[in-house]
């Protein structure tokens, strides 16, 4: 099978990782990075003996398929470029700035018959993961994402920067279309709203309640699951599943056992297997487990909630 001729446009932080994960997998070839400033081009690019670009159209014609991790106002800009030359997509999250934007990079993508994949990478958590053949229809969902300030994701307010994780899974454990949402939240250290927490009734019943916050003292990425016949709780941050579910005796009169299981998950990598799922997608032809118009969902989802939030 001929290699995926793969590339990195944006090589910080989180991009240069993406770039040894493209290196490492044997489905891709890592012929190039890119990225606005030479100087970290050139530096990624020298620990894996490729090329280093500051243009990323250059690019074209050389690549089957990149990763795109340049900051949120940029994603539209340069993955329409690639989707429009037939460049596989896996672009980090969220999709874009804006609802329309992204809604043109789906369509673009479907008629160019691309992959497009968006980076929501607690998708690819072990004990998301898990939860596939567990999960029937949630009552009720609560989220807790709380971290300490960080300068990187201040580009973006707390709904795009974290709550967007909590969004996109909920809207694919909930499979049912928004009916309604509140939210609240304050600004705290940056201009932008740094605590928020949003109620999201769903069409089937379902409800959501989310809270996600950057301006904690420490970090903490639970969510908990109610359905009709158990409570499953799931501790993102230490890979962690935590099933109850009714049992067949009764505990108390007319009140039913409850059966514990707990599963914990080796820290393994991410990463590492939302790009090797880009890459199998690329291969085989199947659609990405985080698909563009999921990643468009979870945006009209966290756009909705900063309009009550007065910050769209």
């Amino acid at each position: 099978m001929s290699k995926i001729r793969t590339a990195v446009i944006g090589v910080g932080y989180l991009g240069k990782f993406h770039a040894q994960k493209y290196a490492q997998l044997e489905s891709s070839e890592l012929v190039a990075v890119c990225d606005a400033s030479l100087e970290i081009a050139q530096s990624i690019a020298n620990e894996h003996g490729i090329p280093a670009f500051t243009e990323y159209e250059d690019l074209i014609g050389q690549v089957d398929a990149v990763s795109i991790v340049v900051p949120t106002q940029k994603h539209y800009e340069v993955a329409k470029v690639f989707l429009e030359n037939g460049v596989h997509v896996l672009l980090e999250k969220p999709i874009t700035s804006t609802v329309e934007q992204a809604e043109e990079l789906v369509k673009i993508a479907d008629e160019k018959q691309c992959v497009f994949q968006i980076g929501h990478l607690e998708r690819f958590n072990p004990a998301v993961l898990a939860l596939e053949d567990e999960l029937e229809q949630p009552l009720f969902i609560e989220s807790n994402r709380i971290a300490p300030f960080n300068p990187r994701g201040a580009d973006v307010n707390v709904v795009l920067d974290l709550m967007i994780h909590d969004i996109d899974i909920i809207l694919d454990f909930a499979r049912s279309p928004v009916k309604h949402i509140d939210a609240n939240g304050v600004a705290v250290i940056s201009k932008e709203i740094d605590i928020a927490n949003a109620r999201i009734t769903f069409e089937n019943g379902c409800v959501a309640n989310v809270t996600s916050s950057r301006v904690s003292m420490k970090s903490e990425r639970i969510m908990r699951i109610f359905q009709h016949d158990a409570y499953i709780s799931i501790d993102f941050q230490n890979k962690k599943l935590s099933m109850y579910n009714k049992g067949e005796g009764e505990m108390y009169p007319g009140i039913a056992d409850i059966e514990s299981n707990e599963r914990t998950f080796e820290q393994g990598d991410a990463l590492y297997s939302e790009i090797e799922a880009f890459l199998n997608s690329i291969d085989t032809g199947s659609s990405p487990i985080v698909s563009g118009k999921a990643g468009l969902l979870a945006l009209q989802t966290a756009i909705k909630i900063n309009e009550l939030l007065g910050t769209a």
